[in-house]
């Protein structure tokens, strides 16, 4: 009993040490607050799935994140929902009446009522602005007994709250935003829930990735401008009003290096900053900071961000929160100043915007520069290639300017398939908003047999399947065709497995859940075993050195994107001067004769090799 008070306690200390910094860390004034409410799982699988209560850090952080002024509340539930902290202003009050919030987070139940959590949360009168709610869950539906006869009684209840519930949800401008925290979890019911409302959702297996899944939420609520973090560096520039370090880690402690040389860490601060050290990550606000490039130690990872306050901010149209493969989307950024945007004539010299599409794992997907067109900048980013989780990433460089702007995406295929194993069919459904049976054509190769889908409803589709063997595993090959105003696009799809549980596969490629990453364009390479599998580990510091030569390419292409702007465009305005670029033409010729010159002088004084034996 003393152990879990000594939990209860230290957890409020947290909280309150998170509150007091929270009025810090906005990253700019926010002109319209959307109100965030937040759901919490109490069911009893949270004590085995959560048992360093790490529901209760990940609730703190993001209460820290939320901007002072913005409307919040908090809510719990298992067998019945609660709500302790009605949503309401982020103040003083508020963050008093927080404090006492921790113990509820461990008060377990027995059943997870989520379609009554939601509901209860979404409630409010109409024409109260967009309500987001953040759920966090581990389980699935499980209803007592008494509600009905089981499992009915909780697919009944599925079933309302994304046929019924979801579309009303949609209509009130409640965005659902869900976290499925173990395998246990109902992961389409998450997925397909964020999905209709426009929010976010994840599959975090690995607890220490529940901080990450709740602070790109909060990216994507409060959108902040952000500076590039390269090779553990980041530049400040003169006028900042203040940054803000979030910074996860591992092991080691993290410290601070500015420009001028000084060290800061957790127990030696930068005057007037406050740093907050939790088990897992690091949060520190630096008020006027110096100039200059910063450097971090530590190995913080790459989820870690650095926020800027400036009067001087890059803006961007509102990416949808799901993207399609298959499907490119329109890109449009803009510089404002205090809220209003910068003509173009008063732009930061040798500005460049570039958009890229970030894996889960930081690799980028796609890419495209963006093209200037008076004060804005516009493209069209291409098409993703993977399903899950992404960031869609907007940068700005110019001479002595560095932004970027950060939203936290899924990418999703644009038709999902389920095998109906008892009806011998293929059921197909539209997941891009534009599919319909009037503009869509699918079909499916199996065993080299062209198998056409069949509409059964606006946004339907079933491929009866032949007589198969249900003791091996065959993939579906899934294709279709689609007609957007005017213009017929090829749709691939992911292939589907057949009898996926079998021992004996053809082909042991299959698709793999949309908020997993899967590499489509590799689907038709069989896995093999990768020869590295059973090798004998290396020593540290040569693994250490083949992962710094494994990053090479990546810090190459950031340098090139920090000098770029400092040697094409002095080049790019010489070539539009004749006698500068006559010059320019002289000394590159003069250039190579030397080179040539040079090397004839070393190939005849290379002294002749004897022939031996």
């Amino acid at each position: 009993m003393g152990r879990e008070c000594n939990k209860v306690w230290r957890w409020l200390l947290v909280w309150a040490g998170c509150l007091v910094m929270s009025s810090h860390l906005s990253a700019a004034p926010v002109e319209e607050h959307p109100e965030i409410r937040v759901i919490i799982d109490v069911s009893g699988s949270m004590r085995r799935n959560d048992p360093d209560q790490l529901a209760a850090e990940a609730l703190d952080l993001l209460v820290a994140l939320v901007p002072s002024g913005a409307r919040a509340g908090v809510w719990t539930f298992g067998e019945r929902a609660a709500n302790p902290l009605p949503p309401s202003p982020v103040n003083p009050e508020w963050r008093g009446r927080a404090r006492a919030l921790a113990p509820l987070l461990v008060d377990y139940q027995q059943y997870t009522d989520i379609e009554s959590a939601i509901l209860e949360a979404a409630a409010g009168e109409p024409g109260e602005g967009q309500r987001h709610l953040v759920l966090l869950t581990d389980g699935m539906i499980d209803l007592p007994d008494w509600r009905g006869r089981k499992p009915a009684v909780d697919q009944a209840s599925r079933a309302a709250l994304l046929d019924d519930h979801g579309p009303r949800l949609v209509e009130d401008g409640v965005v659902v935003h869900a976290i499925a925290f173990s395998q246990e979890a109902d992961l389409e019911l998450i997925e397909r829930l964020a999905q209709m409302t426009g929010g976010l959702s994840a599959a975090v297996v690995d607890p220490g990735a529940l901080l990450g899944a709740f602070t790109d939420i909060v990216d994507r609520i409060f959108p902040s401008d952000r500076v590039p973090v390269t090779d553990q560096r980041f530049l400040i520039e003169p006028g900042l009003r203040g940054f803000t370090a979030l910074l996860f880690r591992g092991e080691e402690p993290v410290t601070l290096v500015a420009p001028d040389g000084t060290r800061y860490s957790a127990d030696s601060p930068p005057e007037g900053a406050e740093w907050r050290s939790e088990s897992r990550y690091d949060l520190v606000h630096v008020p006027n900071p110096q100039p200059g490039q910063w450097r971090l130690e530590g190995a913080p990872s790459q989820d870690s961000r650095i926020t800027v306050e400036s009067p001087l901010s890059l803006q961007m149209t509102e990416l949808p929160a799901t993207l399609y493969l298959g499907f490119e989307m329109p890109v449009e950024a803009w510089l404002a100043r205090d809220g209003e945007v910068v003509a173009a004539d008063e732009l930061p010299a040798h500005l460049r915007l570039n958009a890229e599409l970030h894996d889960a794992a930081g690799s980028v997907q796609s890419a495209v520069g963006l093209r200037q067109q008076e004060e804005r900048f516009v493209g069209m980013l291409p098409a993703p290639a993977l399903t899950g989780t992404a960031q869609f990433v907007v940068r700005a460089e110019g001479q002595g300017f560095r932004r970027q702007r950060v939203q936290p995406v899924n990418t999703l295929p644009a038709v999902s398939a389920r095998h109906d194993e008892t009806n011998q069919r293929v059921l197909l459904e539209a997941e891009h908003p534009a599919l319909d049976r009037d503009n869509t054509r699918l079909y499916g190769q199996l065993q080299g047999v062209h198998l056409a889908a069949e509409p059964v409803a606006e946004r339907r589709w079933s491929i009866p399947l032949p007589e198969l063997d249900m003791a091996l595993s065959v993939p579906l090959i899934l294709r279709g065709e689609v007609t957007l105003e005017g213009e017929t696009h090829e749709l691939h799809l992911p292939r589907l497995m057949l009898f996926p549980s079998v021992d004996t596969a053809i082909d042991r490629v299959d698709a793999s859940p949309a908020l997993e990453v899967t590499r489509f364009h590799e689907e038709l390479a069989p896995v093999r075993e990768s020869r590295g599998a059973s090798r004998t580990p290396l020593p540290e510091p040569v693994e250490r050195i083949i992962q710094q030569i494994q990053e090479l390419p990546a810090v190459a292409q950031e340098r090139w994107r920090e000098w770029h702007p400092l040697l094409v465009n002095p080049l790019e305005a010489a070539m539009q001067d004749p006698r500068k670029a006559w010059l320019l033409a002289a000394g590159l010729l003069l250039v190579l004769l030397i080179g040539w010159r040079k090397s004839l002088r070393q190939r005849r004084a290379r002294p002749r090799e004897e022939p031996h034996v």
